[in-house]
């Protein structure tokens, strides 16, 4: 069973990354009317809402700051971040002992991290968000972890990202992984130049490509490990199309000085921005927990009458 990392649970590492950044202002129009009154980064996967995941994530990595973006309609991601002591209080007042550990275990506490919440009150793009953040970035290196792009597996992305970069000899590194040439123009694509184990060194990226324009299947997703120079470079861009700065646009100024690295990580990533991707996702991971055995079997086999779904473990 894939069960989401707890504070217990977690074994801490020490990481020269020491600021996640974590951009949760968007509205997920795509799951109106779902997200009309629930933020996207709390729907959960089973029961394990996005942004647990992108948190347990960041604390297996050794994270100590973690800064989120979002927006002022959306203030019950900080109250699910946060701990609540009188929930728990309540809850073991009822004799929920479990259900309160569980939910101490999920969120974040001050004397363990420092969390802070910033606004982004305008839609100006994945760019602006992380720059948003740029005060309260501790020195060096920053991740950035976007929780919709969920990524599973034995080590979390972040993690395995954070000690590659100690010895990469690059100053940006995104995460990438081989798209079909029909989805290459869905993302930004490496220009890969030498690859190095898991690392892709790349003279750059480019942005939503046609497949024959592609420089290679290399797509990026959402997870980045970035020098501390993006910030400068997100306040040297220009508003691109909508009026939006664009993250890959500063990646790009900079790889130009430090470096570009693509990191092939080794976990499974889902698009759970989109339904599809969700829906993937949650059958997934109930493929893992032998509790959900009997309803996933009605769907996998066509002889029952009740669909012929496959699900892959």
């Amino acid at each position: 069973m894939l069960k989401t990392l707890t504070r217990r649970s977690v074994r801490m590492t020490q990481s020269t990354v020491r600021t996640a950044i974590f951009p949760v202002a968007g509205l997920g129009t795509r799951f109106l009317p779902a997200t009309k009154a629930t933020p996207k980064e709390l729907l959960p996967v089973i029961d394990t809402p996005l942004i647990q995941y992108a948190i347990d994530e960041a604390r297996a990595a050794g994270i100590e700051r973690m800064v989120f973006v979002s927006h002022p309609s959306k203030s019950a991601i900080e109250r699910h971040v946060r701990h609540d002591a009188t929930l728990s209080r309540q809850l073991r007042a009822k004799g929920k002992n479990a259900v309160a550990r569980k939910l101490e275990d999920a969120c974040l506490r001050e004397d363990e991290h420092e969390v802070i919440f910033v606004m982004q009150d305008q839609p100006l793009g994945l760019g602006h968000a992380v720059n948003c953040a740029a005060a309260h970035a501790l020195p060096s290196a920053v991740a950035v972890i976007l929780p919709d792009d969920l990524i599973l597996g034995k080590t979390g992305c972040i993690a395995e990202m954070v000690a590659a970069y100690e010895t990469a000899g690059a100053g940006h590194m995104v995460a990438t992984m081989e798209v079909a040439p029909e989805a290459v123009s869905a993302y930004g694509i490496l220009a890969p130049t030498r690859t190095e184990g898991r690392l892709i060194h790349a003279s750059g990226m480019v942005e939503k490509p046609s497949v024959d324009e592609a420089p290679s299947r290399q797509a990026v997703v959402g997870r980045y490990v970035l020098d501390g120079s993006i910030f400068a470079d997100l306040d040297a861009l220009t508003p691109g199309a909508g009026g939006e700065y664009q993250l890959t646009d500063a990646i790009a100024a900079g790889s130009k000085r430090i470096g570009l690295a693509g990191f092939a990580f080794s976990g499974r990533r889902f698009d759970c921005g989109s339904k599809q991707g969700m829906l993937e996702a949650t059958l997934h991971v109930a493929a893992q927990d032998p509790a959900y055995a009997e309803v996933l079997s009605a769907f996998r086999a066509p002889a029952t009458g009740r669909g012929g779904l496959t699900v892959a473990a």
